[in-house]
């Protein structure tokens, strides 16, 4: 796409794309303010409850590999609407069950959906736009409206749930309807696609899909069974194994489902591992941070979510903003900014006491954390994709969302760990900040981690554009004819 002037239909074609992430985020929000009176409801355990959240982790962010290497074999298009028709169906399915078994299933199903409409979406816009300022535009409209439908979620959410939970589950099933008819009318036909050659890496894609699927699932029960049981250490001994042989099998298939080199582009490799550590930082604080305000300040849930909504707000109306930020800069150096900005706004909620008000303690801190969102989040899928071939960027998207999810379950997990030890048995104000204090130590050191490895993209950015830069030339090698006409003139003179 070389004209700047988007066409009404591929406006649409966004908008449908943007539609799908808005839900995305949407449902895992909404879910998470409904989850007590869902356990009211169904008569579910808290060990039982925490599978309505970890159902849908699980099935998002186990099979993200393959949904994006489906994109590029399958047809990004058709995995696309075949995959948001299933979450509209898992929706409706969800606020129908009187079955907390059934209701994990519609939710594992509904992370399934997701592993497949959110790489698909991504590549489809990776391939349409342009890489460059159509693209950095197009990814950061994108970012936003995933943030605005978490932030969103989590007002709409504390209003339906006075009316029902159910209404959670039932308010997306439109919203997917309509987003499926559109994208049938407007998102680009088969045969505008350049799928990839090849045939189907079946091992790579069992090995692969198992050991994440496996990782999510040990770290998520860990707090459960204890993180140094014989069950979770056997677990995260046969993840390593399954590893390894997905490693192996895609080093010797001829067509494999993830190509090692990919991680040869160094930008690639850096935006994945700044991904782990920011989502993994982000979950952590929201889940520290949610604690925090409703068990020791006494917060309700909606006054909970209009708290954290600043942040989420400066996400929503950055995106032209930002997206002309990565065409000045580059996404190697306005990632680390936004990182940094999120390190300090979690290092300001450190200072947490039994009575923070919301203007000193949370709105900083909101503020910072949303504005480095805005900044960090669209720069990581710009990294992700750039240098990437058309044919290999449902790959490239399905490995940064599996790096998002992947880092919000470990990171989430181990933060639950720390809260838990240092709160103990004690629920008076000064356990629960022995708990609250050094879980955000952690999640501010993941972050200050991931601001590491962004740094060494913006310096090697420099590097790389300090040594194409062209040698200082003499003055008169650029004008060699005035050089010529001063020499003839004091020849002249001397005669």
């Amino acid at each position: 796409m070389t004209d700047t002037r988007w066409t009404p239909r591929l406006w649409g074609a966004l908008v449908v794309l943007c539609a799908a992430m808005f839900l995305d985020a949407l449902d895992v929000s909404m879910v998470g303010v409904a989850l007590p009176s869902i356990g009211a409801d169904l008569h579910l355990s808290d060990s039982a409850l925490q599978w309505v959240v970890s159902g849908y982790v699980l099935g998002y962010g186990g099979l993200l590999l393959l949904g994006g290497r489906a994109a590029d074999l399958l047809g990004r298009r058709r995995v696309f609407l075949i995959a948001l028709g299933v979450f509209a169906g898992a929706s409706l399915l969800g606020g129908l069950v009187d079955s907390g078994p059934l209701l994990i299933g519609a939710r594992f199903l509904k992370g399934i959906s997701a592993a497949f409409t959110a790489p698909a979406g991504l590549s489809i816009i990776t391939t349409t736009f342009a890489e460059g300022p159509a693209r950095n535009r197009a990814l950061s409209i994108y970012t936003t409206c995933s943030a605005a439908g978490f932030s969103l979620g989590l007002v709409i959410s504390g209003l339906l749930t006075s009316a029902g939970w159910r209404l959670t589950f039932l308010m997306p099933v439109p919203i997917a309807l309509i987003a499926l008819f559109a994208g049938i009318k407007l998102l680009p036909r088969q045969h505008g696609e350049q799928r990839s050659s090849g045939g189907y890496d079946v091992a790579g894609a069992i090995t692969g899909t198992a050991a994440v699927l496996l990782l999510v699932f040990t770290v998520t029960e860990a707090q459960g069974v204890g993180w140094l049981s014989l069950r979770t250490l056997g677990s995260l001994l046969l993840v390593a194994a399954l590893a390894a042989a997905f490693l192996v099998i895609e080093s010797r298939t001829a067509h494999p489902l993830v190509r090692l080199g990919i991680f040869r582009n160094a930008g690639v490799r850096r935006a994945n591992l700044t991904a782990l550590t920011l989502m993994g930082s982000y979950a952590g604080f929201q889940f520290v941070a949610t604690l925090y305000l409703q068990r020791l300040l006494d917060w309700s849930a909606l006054e909970t979510a209009l708290g954290l909504l600043p942040g989420g707000a400066i996400v929503a109306f950055s995106a032209g903003s930002v997206s002309r930020l990565l065409d000045r800069f580059g996404p190697e150096r306005v990632l680390p900014v936004g990182v940094a900005s999120m390190a300090v706004g979690y290092a300001l909620f450190l200072r947490l006491d039994e009575h923070s008000s919301f203007l000193g303690l949370v709105l900083p801190s909101m503020l910072l954390i949303g504005a480095g969102f805005a900044l960090g989040f669209p720069s990581i899928n710009v990294a992700a994709t750039n240098g990437v071939p058309d044919d290999e960027q449902g790959l490239a998207s399905g490995l940064v969302n599996t790096a998002l999810q992947v880092g919000g379950a470990i990171v989430l997990a181990v933060t639950t760990a720390v809260l838990t030890a240092g709160t103990g048995s004690g629920t008076d104000a000064h356990a629960q900040l022995a708990g609250y204090r050094p879980a955000l130590l952690l999640v501010t050191g993941t972050t200050t981690l991931g601001l590491l490895i962004a740094l060494t993209g913006a310096l090697r950015s420099g590097r790389a554009k300090a040594a194409a830069a062209p040698a200082p030339v003499p003055d008169y090698q650029y004008r060699p004819l005035e050089q010529e006409a001063l020499l003839e003139r004091e020849v002249l003179s001397e005669r």
